[in-house]
């Protein structure tokens, strides 16, 4: 499913960078651009949605000092709305909450067989950031900015109540966590609509970790903390 919804998206970008390339040279590019949506951001409210990529890690922190827990990362997937609120000329508050799906392995060292050694890491996360836009003067048909804010995060996956653990091969995490966000991207403007690629980090605050049941349990009780990473970026259309 998820390499079907990445198709889908690379060829909607594909056939919509065709369609448009001689406006984008003359009309947004060019050296005298007519200047589209001109008073579009000056709206106080107005709306959009996003698709685009991720790639989530963990950042773990051990108790004392030994081999590293490896971490194989993989392309996921972003999908979402956008609601803006102008607060000045520059200055915007956007809250995007969307659907992310991605997929971890984890490999322990130190066992001689691979269902001790492997875990595989699947989430499917509903993200609530609320972020502050900081826009520079538009120049032409184009305006880059920088954005920041908190979010929340509701894994799904979490299997923070089952009663399994790693013994019977069940990673488990904290059903909610909290983060902060820092990036950066750019508005294009059309003659139809805004088009936002951006590029952003999420950082988590606080440990995720549900610990095995076993206190010398050999994949949790050396880990101080588990804290989410990940590269997110998101194509927006308003």
């Amino acid at each position: 499913m998820i390499q079907f919804l990445k198709k889908t998206i690379l060829l909607f970008f594909f056939f919509w960078a065709c369609q448009t390339k001689a406006q984008f040279q003359n009309g947004i590019f060019g050296k005298d651009p007519i200047v589209n949506l001109e008073n579009f951001q000056e709206q106080r409210v107005y709306f959009g949605f996003f698709l685009g990529f991720n790639s989530f890690d963990y950042k773990i922190d051990y108790k004392t000092a030994g081999p590293d827990i490896e971490t194989k990362k993989t392309t996921g997937f972003n999908v979402g709305i956008v609601g803006d609120l102008r607060l000045q000329q520059y200055i915007n508050l956007r809250f995007e909450p969307g659907l992310y799906y991605s997929k971890r392995d984890l490999r322990y060292p130190g066992f001689e067989n691979q269902v001790d050694a492997l875990r595989e890491v699947n989430s499917t996360y509903i993200h609530f950031p609320l972020l502050v836009k900081l826009s520079s003067l538009r120049a032409g048909n184009i305006r880059p900015y920088v954005l920041g804010g908190l979010s929340a995060t509701l894994n799904l996956s979490s299997n923070q109540k089952a009663q399994d653990d790693n013994k019977e091969q069940n990673f488990r995490v904290k059903s909610w966590t909290t983060n902060y966000e820092l990036g950066l991207g750019i508005d294009i403007f059309s003659e139809y609509f805004i088009f936002s690629p951006s590029i952003r980090g999420v950082f988590g605050l606080g440990d995720e970790l549900v610990r095995d049941k076993d206190p010398n349990s050999p994949w949790t009780s050396n880990i101080e903390s588990i804290k989410n990473r990940a590269i997110l970026i998101n194509f927006t259309f308003h």
